[in-house]
């Protein structure tokens, strides 16, 4: 964590910063947040996250007392402050203080600034496993607070030498824990429809390749892909090389999913570049 974050209405030492012990984001696991990073102290794509944060608040019920342009004001401040040139931006609004201790009520706003560190190259260059769980997130379309399942789940898939879980229900995969995922077959690419997050990343990609598919895929068609990937703002473009025990097309990274980090790479760089 960086020496400044945004808390009680002010940039503040993020050492200073505090949640009340009954705020039902703690007590309920009730609140939502967002994550996004910087690139040469540039916030990627940050219209984009605070119109979802924005309105995951709404959805919600909390009330946030910040419009689009004065949380984008702080956010160039504390990149400032913290000399935040290649890191991780958080936000992240409490379900407060309830009488009740269930009722959401009135929330903590908190922006941090955290260092950030990618996947290894040699998941980049080697692709990734998953292990398949049966889940649906709840309000998915929601980024909450509420990762108690998948932070459960985590010792396991560490165990196995996996890098996160593909939820699945009756035959139909969804998304991973933190991340999306596109399936490519016979070179036409697909990703889920419904009870997913739409994540930032995703939308990029699907910027760049427009003729994806989004529908339902089966957990069968993820298995007897050619190739696979997961999209997220930790992780840009992770290929996915196996599920559970199931190697993925030829178990190597595929000549589609390459051609897409490269491009996302490129996308990048022309927003920076601005």
């Amino acid at each position: 964590m960086k020496p400044f974050c945004f808390a009680k209405n002010q940039i503040i030492d993020a050492q200073s910063a505090n949640v009340h012990p009954m705020d039902i984001g703690l007590i309920r696991g009730y609140g939502i947040f967002d994550f996004f990073r910087t690139s040469n102290y540039t916030p990627l794509f940050l219209s984009d996250y605070l119109d979802r944060f924005i309105r995951s608040a709404s959805k919600t019920h909390l009330q946030l007392n910040y419009d689009k342009s004065t949380l984008s004001d702080i956010i160039h401040q504390l990149i400032g402050k913290n000399d935040l040139k290649n890191g991780g931006i958080r936000m992240l609004l409490t379900g407060g203080v309830s009488e009740n201790h269930f009722s959401p009520g009135k929330g903590e706003l908190f922006i941090f600034c955290e260092d950030l560190i990618f996947p290894s190259s040699e998941k980049y260059n080697n692709g990734v496993k998953l292990l398949s769980a049966e889940h649906v997130r709840a309000i998915a379309d929601i980024k909450t607070t509420n990762y108690a399942f998948p932070v459960w789940l985590s010792a396991d898939w560490k165990a196995k030498g996996a890098e996160d879980v593909i939820y699945h229900q009756n035959g139909i995969i969804s998304e991973s824990s933190r991340s999306n995922i596109f399936v490519i077959k016979g070179g036409a690419i697909s990703t889920p429809d419904e009870h997913i997050l739409h994540g930032i990343t995703r939308k990029r990609v699907l910027e760049l390749a427009p003729d994806t598919r989004i529908r339902k895929v089966s957990f069968e068609e993820l298995l007897t892909a050619d190739e696979a990937f997961i999209t997220s703002t930790t992780k840009k473009i992770l290929p996915i090389t196996s599920v559970d025990n199931q190697k993925i097309g030829s178990g190597l990274v595929g000549p589609i999913t390459k051609q897409l980090m490269t491009e996302f790479q490129s996308m990048e760089k022309q927003i920076v570049s601005k």
